[in-house]
């Protein structure tokens, strides 16, 4: 690993309801790793930054929305590692850019805004090659991490997890590259429960299958589809109010975008008997909270 991860620890949480129904609850403090290049950003881009680090061309290029976590520890892990960064960024450039492409662009990263219909060809290999032709050679990182080295390397994350008795891993999913990474690397007799920030994905399982290799379905995967709050970076007051409530209670700070969403749903399926009485609950703190400036002034507590 490119960075020091000693920082990231496994820490309980008390909670009357959690005794009530008789479940265990704990996270894995990902955030704690690097106030920037924190959670799942860092594993998943873990080899992709080997990669570039020992190339010639010292390059990485990649994708991502105006307030992508993904951008923003893309840019600072290259700033660090003495890397170039590139990215490709979907819309049309703003007036006023976002705080996440404004630290970016501080971070040494060269920002490229195309079109929403240009961004939906940015996979095809017309598209790569015409960037190629551009920018020269360079390390191509698909957005979110979405490769199977995305996936391989968000499985070291379960090398943090000494304890085997977790009955169940908890866990945000945009891209599902660390969701198949987790599925990898995870107990099979543990359920994977994930929690989807984006309305209307349906197609979890084939991503994993695409990220896996493997042909055959994960029987541990438990997908809760109900806790997206209107689709992605959308929040309401609920939310919001949910995430200063972790804070008071469990001094756990959250992101509106992935992790509030997470564990509003965790906590949503504890009181709904979803996990049974006696499960031993890990979920995973995979950082962004970098995301939290785009919200107003004082909104938050923390």
């Amino acid at each position: 690993m490119l960075f020091d991860i000693s920082k990231a620890g496994i820490e309980e949480l008390h909670d009357e309801l959690f005794d009530e129904k008789q479940v265990g609850v704990s996270v894995l403090r990902l955030d704690k790793i690097h106030p920037v290049v924190s959670g799942n950003k860092l594993f998943k881009l873990h080899y992709f930054l080997e990669e570039a680090h020992s190339s010639t061309h010292k390059t990485i290029l990649t994708f991502g929305g105006a307030y992508s976590n993904h951008l923003s520890a893309t840019a600072y892990a290259c700033k660090l590692l003495q890397l170039k960064s590139i990215a490709i960024v979907r819309g049309e450039k703003p007036a006023q850019l976002s705080p996440t492409l404004q630290q970016c662009l501080q971070d040494g990263m060269q920002l490229k805004f195309i079109s929403r219909n240009e961004y939906a060809e940015k996979d095809g290999d017309a598209f790569i090659n015409h960037l190629k032709k551009e920018f020269g050679e360079c390390t191509i990182v698909p957005e979110g991490g979405y490769h199977p080295s995305g996936a391989k390397g968000a499985a070291l994350m379960m090398g943090l997890v000494k304890d085997s008795s977790y009955t169940h891993i908890c866990m945000a999913t945009g891209t599902a590259a660390t969701l198949a990474g987790i599925l990898m690397a995870a107990r099979p007799e543990q359920t994977i429960a994930a929690f989807p920030a984006l309305k209307g994905m349906t197609d979890n399982k084939a991503r994993i299958k695409e990220l896996t290799k493997q042909e055959d379905e994960f029987k541990n995967l438990l997908i809760l589809n109900d806790y997206h709050f209107g689709g992605y970076a959308k929040k309401n007051a609920e939310l919001v109010a949910f995430m200063n409530n972790c804070w008071m209670k469990y001094r756990l700070p959250l992101d509106f975008v992935y992790t509030a969403k997470m564990f509003f749903g965790v906590v949503d399926c504890i009181k709904n008997d979803t996990f049974k009485k006696g499960s031993k609950i890990l979920c995973l703190h995979t950082g962004g909270l970098q995301g939290n400036k785009s919200l107003p002034l004082n909104t938050l507590l923390f």
